[in-house]
Parts: structure tokens; C-alpha cells; sequence
């Protein structure tokens, strides 16, 4: 027998190439999301000495760095190329991440979305258009995020912020946790997880049982995107972006209890006495709807090495700069 013939070969492969900043630390992130017959194609833009802020933003996002990065990819043919940075693609405004995404397809001759405008793609499949926001960035950087969504219509209910300029992706699964459940205050439609150095992957189905909404992070609407582009889907747990079926299911994505039903007017025909029933049983035990936390998945990443600490989050107006990721 022709063994060759019989295996029939590697599967047909959709390509996916993804241009991240030069410190992005969550390749494995990304992967999680990906079906099995797409291949990630990663490359990064090159090295500069500067911390996270607005001036990192713009430097990592220079359209003709995107477009050497983009030329590099073409080798392997992506069907689609995705730029994994927040911060890189809101910091022009709509009208910049338009452009950006302009010139990765001129270079590429392939469709192109960046993080920031797979999340308005993202918040207008859900019907958002008021959101929480959590980011690790500092507040001219978070300010800079406000300002390009409301460029797009959105308004930020509430936000929460780190004040980080490097290290971004040790920050802990507890501490995103922690800062989601401070943001979420007045009516928001969704939550929004900034930064592709975040991590944030096992938090969202736990966040969306807990707090009744979509909740969307920027690795995740990066790869929802770009996949969706590409003619795929992406793949994940209990998350309301990936699965429609999700927005109403379980986790209910809604604050308020259902409506009790109307009380029966009394008639006023008499009733005929029946022998009384007997009691219901009442059951030993409540089966919940809301998937248990699990308490290793919130403690994340490793703690922070060489006496660094990770601060969990600051206020606004009194963040400490201590991270190194543009995402």
C-alpha cells in the first residue's frame, strides 16, 4: 500500500499572518482561539528603546514598518494579516487605524484588521455602543483609547487602569478580575479588556457569568476578526462574541431578574372543596446555571521575578508606572 496515498497528505491550511509589537509575549494566547485548520504567521516590529506610552504607540505603528512586516509575511501567503497591537492602532484615531489598515493591504495584497478596528467590528455584532473599559496602560494612553472610541460612537460608562509602561503581560488573572468589577458601574452594554499583552483568555467566561454582559478582550476580537475575514471561525469557551447562542444562554447576559408571572384575578365563582395535596418536595440541592470560578485559572501568570511587584491596579490619577508593552 502507498502510504502516502493513504494518509492523503497534511490538511489544507488557512493562513493567518499577524504583524505584533516587538515585546508582545502571548503568541500562546492567540493559538487558543484557533481552530485547527488555520496557522498562525507571527512576526514582529523591530526593537526601540521606549516605554509604553503614546510615543511607543506611534513608533511600532509607522505605516512603513507595518508594510516591511506585512512584505515579510507574504512569503507564506496569509489569507488575511492582522495587526495584534491596541494602543498601536487606536493612537491615530478612526481615521488613522483606517489608513493603517490601507497600507497592510497595499503591502500585502491581502485583507488587513487591527486590533482596535476588529473592536468596533466586534461591539457593533453584540449591539454595544456603551462600555466599561479595563487597560494596564497609563491615563494618557487610556485617555487616548476613550477618545478613539468616541470617535466611533462608543461611550465609556466606566474605566479602570493600571498605569503600566512595561511587563504588562505578568499582570495576574485576579488583577484584570479585579479591575473589571470596578469599571462595570452605570449601564454598560459590554466590557472591553485592553491590550494584546493582557492576558485574559480563561477570565472572560468567568467575567461574563458574574457580571451579566459580553465581555470582550483585544486578543480575542483580533482573532475573532481576522478569522471571520478569512472565512473561519474562531474558538473558545462560554464567550459571547464566539457563540450568539451564548448571549442568552446560561450566564443570561442580563442583570435583572426574570419577571414574575401576574397574579390570577380572584373569581368570583365559588370554588368546590378538593381533598388538599400534599406538600412538594423540595429539593436537597439548587442546580446553578453559572459555570463555578475556577480558582487556579484566576490566579494567572507566575508572580512577577527579580523583586519586581505587580501592583494590581491604581486609581485613576495616582497610576504608577511599572510595565513595558505597547499591545
Amino acid at each position: 500500500m502507498d502510504v502516502s496515498s493513504f494518509l492523503g497528505g497534511p490538511r489544507p491550511q488557512c493562513g493567518v499572518g499577524v504583524v505584533a509589537p516587538f515585546d508582545f509575549a502571548l503568541d500562546r494566547e492567540l493559538w487558543r482561539w484557533v481552530p485547527d485548520e488555520v496557522s498562525l504567521h507571527l512576526t514582529r516590529t523591530p526593537f526601540v528603546p521606549v516605554e509604553v506610552s503614546l510615543d511607543l504607540a506611534r513608533l511600532v505603528s509607522e505605516h512603513e514598518t507595518l508594510r516591511h512586516a506585512v512584505r515579510a509575511l507574504s512569503a507564506v501567503e496569509p489569507d488575511v494579516v492582522a495587526y495584534a497591537c491596541t494602543s498601536g492602532s487606536f493612537v491615530g484615531g478612526v481615521a488613522g487605524e483606517r489608513a493603517m489598515c490601507a497600507a497592510m493591504t497595499q503591502a500585502g495584497e491581502v485583507p488587513a484588521v487591527t486590533t482596535s478596528g476588529a473592536l468596533l467590528d466586534a461591539l457593533r455584532e453584540i449591539g454595544a455602543r456603551r462600555i466599561a473599559v479595563v487597560t494596564p496602560y497609563t491615563k494618557s494612553v487610556t485617555d487616548s483609547l476613550e477618545e478613539y472610541l468616541a470617535g466611533a460612537g462608543i461611550t465609556v460608562t466606566g474605566r479602570q487602569y493600571l498605569g503600566l509602561t512595561r511587563h504588562i503581560w505578568k499582570v495576574s488573572y485576579r488583577d484584570v478580575v479585579d479591575m473589571a468589577r470596578q469599571a462595570v458601574v452605570g449601564a454598560a452594554d459590554a466590557l472591553f479588556i485592553s491590550c494584546t499583552n493582557l492576558p485574559t483568555y480563561d477570565v472572560i467566561p468567568q467575567l461574563e457569568a458574574e457580571l451579566r454582559m459580553p465581555v470582550l478582550s483585544a486578543n480575542q476580537v483580533t482573532v475573532w476578526a481576522a478569522l471571520r475575514l478569512a472565512g473561519a471561525r474562531a474558538v473558545g469557551p462560554y464567550q459571547a462574541l464566539l457563540d450568539p447562542v451564548a448571549r442568552s444562554g446560561p450566564a443570561g447576559m442580563c442583570a435583572s431578574p426574570p419577571a414574575a408571572p401576574p397574579i390570577p384575578a380572584v373569581s368570583a365563582v365559588p370554588s368546590v372543596p378538593s381533598a388538599p395535596s400534599p406538600p412538594p418536595s423540595i429539593p436537597t440541592s439548587i442546580p446553578s446555571s453559572v459555570p463555578p470560578v475556577v480558582e487556579a485559572a484566576l490566579a494567572g501568570p507566575a508572580a512577577v521575578p527579580d523583586g519586581e511587584t505587580a501592583e494590581g491596579f491604581d486609581p485613576p490619577g495616582q497610576a504608577q508606572a511599572l510595565s513595558e508593552d505597547p499591545g
